[in-house]
């Protein structure tokens, strides 16, 4: 199977690419659209703001690309952290910024309840299995998953929620539509919890 990690000159890169070949899979990193059209499955991922990583998707051309694939052609893709920000129709984070729109969601600072807690919301948390989903399989409910973020998902269609955290109220930590996956945390920095629901996405979804 082909796996292609969508490069935007945002994000631990090589790091998802361990966690991939770690879990007996190969896949290459492309910034080239002709490269990645050629994956069974994408991977998106990113660290850092909403219009930085927009801008440079669309520089690079990539972002019409990525659309027609995953909307015309149902390619399975996985988006992690600011990956799972950027398929969102639009995001208030340092102004107002368009998204890739591929779900009725939009991006808003996180405000925790408790004024204690500190924003980013960095380090290891919970994940709340709301329903199914294929990342799921032999992940159990109490396992931790790592957060670096200080926006979080505000989803128009709730059925897109499958997965929250909780920070001072819940969040939406994992969404699915049809093929398009995201996930607010790291799997590659979650050990084996996260290293299998990697797998899962794979293999399973």
């Amino acid at each position: 199977m082909s796996i292609g990690i969508i490069d935007y000159g945002l994000g631990n890169l090589t790091s998802v690419e361990g966690a991939v070949r770690r879990v007996g899979f190969d896949c290459v990193i492309s910034s080239d659209p002709s490269v990645l059209e050629k994956a069974e499955k994408l991977i998106l991922p990113g660290v850092g703001a909403f219009g930085d990583g927009m801008r440079n998707l669309v520089e690079r051309g990539l972002d019409e690309p990525l659309t027609d694939f995953v909307l015309n052609k149902a390619v399975p893709i996985l988006g992690i952290c600011l990956g799972f920000q950027l398929v969102a129709k639009e995001s208030e984070e340092f102004g107002h910024h368009e998204g890739l729109g591929w779900v009725d969601a939009t991006v808003q600072r996180l405000r925790p309840d408790d004024p204690e807690l500190r924003v980013p919301h960095v380090g290891w948390n919970d994940l709340i299995q709301c329903s199914a989903s294929p990342l799921y399989e032999d992940v159990p409910d109490d396992a931790l998953f790592y957060y670096v973020h200080s926006y979080r998902l505000s989803a128009g269609d709730e059925s897109l929620v499958v997965g929250e955290a909780d920070y001072g109220g819940r969040f939406p930590a994992v969404i699915r539509k049809n093929n398009i996956h995201a996930v607010q945390f790291h799997p590659e920095k979650s050990q084996k919890h996260g290293l299998k629901m990697l797998e899962n996405f794979l293999v399973r979804a």
